[in-house]
Parts: structure tokens; C-alpha cells; sequence
């Protein structure tokens, strides 16, 4: 369904499971687990159908960002950061949700860090999956090369500085292998994907540059969940580690995998949906 978080604006959502369950003598309210997938360009696609094993524990709100997938088409300018993080709001707003467990992944991650810092008092829990707080091209051409040797380093060296179809089309060739640890399970999901090139492409020579989330962390005001793989070569785990260092310590809890790329949900399913799970239980 579309959903009208303000004026001619439409975000296209997913609900899976039920807020309320009857608990004996009374009706127990579920927490509101709402994702934000990454890209950008791409759409939510990716989370289908692994995450409705958590739809017994909380109710899962799958949405398209601004402009992204099913949503409204809106102008690129219009995509920033902090539009998307305050749009966690506006739909929450909306439906109704108090407190949410906010979970972002990659590029989903970077608009909950900025939710995160303009928004602190807004979520349950936040977790932070397969992320980064800043551009850092020499950490990822350092994992490629390591993953993929020079093919690797120099397909994405030319794709994140100079961005096209072209270079694009090479970097899917010959990087995209190495994001997972088990690539051919993940196939479907890219195929199911909704993608839009110009976003992405203008994202990178745009806002991604100079990108610098880590001040923002130290306003958080809730437990954050932050799960790196330490072969992500797009987000790679020394990442994760800034991310960690820039929290409350009091608020973070730091889950790294070994032998996992971008993703842990993907590449070792059993050990992370079981810290998500008690993530959200706790």
C-alpha cells in the first residue's frame, strides 16, 4: 500500500504480522520493527522473505525509501539524508508507531545514523547492519583488492570515483561476487530488485563525498545494535569499529562475524537472526 507521510508524498509499505496478540487475560502489543533498506536506488526487496522469521516477536514494517522502489517518484535533490531519517518519523507519525526498533541496512544504515543524531528519543532500539559512517575509498579498495586482487580493486576504484553505466556494469561483474560469502543464494533477491541508476549514481558524486555520521552517534539515547562482517568489502568492519568508538558506550553492543560480507543476515542466517532476536527481546 502507499502510505501519505505529507503532501505529495508517498511511501510504499509493507506490514507483516500483527501489532496486538492475546496473552491469556489480556491483548500484549508486539514492538514495531521497521526497516530501511539500503542502496541507494534500490528498494526493500532484499529483506523478503528472510526477516518474516522475526514477525512471531515483533510486527516488521518494510517500506521504500523517498523516491526509491514503489514510493513517489521525487527529485534526487529532494533524497538527502536528513529528509530520509526525518521520513522514519513523518511515517511513524502516520501509522501510529511509538518507540520502533529501527534497523538499517548499508545505505538503510546511514539514514538511521542520521536518525539517530536528529532524532534520539524517537526509537526503542536502532541496529545498524553492514554499514559505514563515512565514504572511506581507500578501506574499500584495500578489501577488494584483498577479496578479488587488482580486477577487483580497479573495477571499483573507477566505479565509486567515476560513477556510469558502464562503469557500473563492471563493477557488477567483477565486485559484486565478493559482497557475500555465499553469492548464489542471493541472486533472487537482486533480480526482485527494483533499481534506480541515477539515484545511485548521483548519490555517490553527491552527499556520499563528505558524508560524516560519527558526531551525530553521540546523541543516542537507546541500545544500539551494530553487526559487521569482517569481509564486507563495501562497508568494511574497521567501519563498524568507528561506528562502536562513536557510541555511548553504555548504549552499544558490537556483533562481528567472521567470514561474512555485506550482510551477516545473508551470509550466516542462524547466528545472526539469533542476536536480532534477542536484540529485540531484551
Amino acid at each position: 500500500m502507499k502510505i501519505l507521510i505529507e503532501p505529495n508524498v508517498h511511501l510504499f509499505v509493507d506490514i507483516e504480522g500483527v501489532s496486538l496478540v492475546t496473552d491469556t487475560s489480556i491483548m500484549r502489543e508486539k514492538p514495531t520493527l521497521i526497516l530501511l533498506h539500503g542502496g541507494p536506488g534500490y528498494d526493500h526487496a532484499s529483506f523478503k522473505p528472510a526477516f518474516s522469521q522475526l514477525s512471531d516477536i515483533a510486527q516488521i514494517i518494510y517500506y521504500d525509501h523517498r523516491g526509491h522502489g514503489r514510493s513517489d517518484h521525487r527529485p534526487i535533490d529532494e533524497l538527502t539524508l536528513d529528509t530520509l531519517a526525518d521520513d522514519v518519523v513523518r511515517l511513524c507519525d502516520v501509522l501510529g508507531v511509538k518507540k520502533p526498533i529501527v534497523l538499517g541496512q548499508s545505505f538503510g544504515g546511514f539514514v538511521a545514523q542520521r536518525y539517530v543524531a536528529r532524532h534520539p528519543e524517537h526509537p526503542l532500539k536502532v541496529i545498524l547492519s553492514s554499514t559505514a559512517p563515512n565514504f572511506r575509498l581507500a578501506r574499500k579498495l584495500e578489501m577488494f583488492e584483498q577479496l578479488g586482487g587488482l580486477d577487483a580493486h580497479n573495477a571499483a576504484k573507477q566505479f565509486w570515483t567515476k560513477p556510469s553505466e558502464l562503469s557500473y556494469n563492471i563493477y557488477q561483474k567483477v565486485c559484486s561476487p565478493f559482497y557475500s560469502a555465499i553469492p548464489l543464494l542471493n541472486k533472487n533477491g537482486s533480480l526482485r530488485t527494483t533499481f534506480k541508476s541515477d539515484i545511485l549514481f548521483r548519490w555517490i558524486n553527491g552527499e556520499y563525498q563528505n558524508m560524516n555520521l560519527l558526531p551525530g552517534l553521540a546523541n543516542a539515547k537507546c541500545p544500539v545494535l551494530v553487526l559487521a562482517g569482517t569481509l564486507d568489502p563495501v562497508c568494511p568492519i574497521g567501519a563498524s569499529r568507528d561506528i562502536v568508538t562513536a557510541l555511548p558506550e553504555q548504549f552499544v553492543q558490537f556483533e562481528q562475524f567472521s567470514d561474512c560480507g555485506h550482510g551477516v543476515w545473508r551470509d550466516d542466517p542462524d547466528a545472526a537472526f539469533l542476536k536480532l532476536r534477542q536484540f529485540i527481546l531484551s
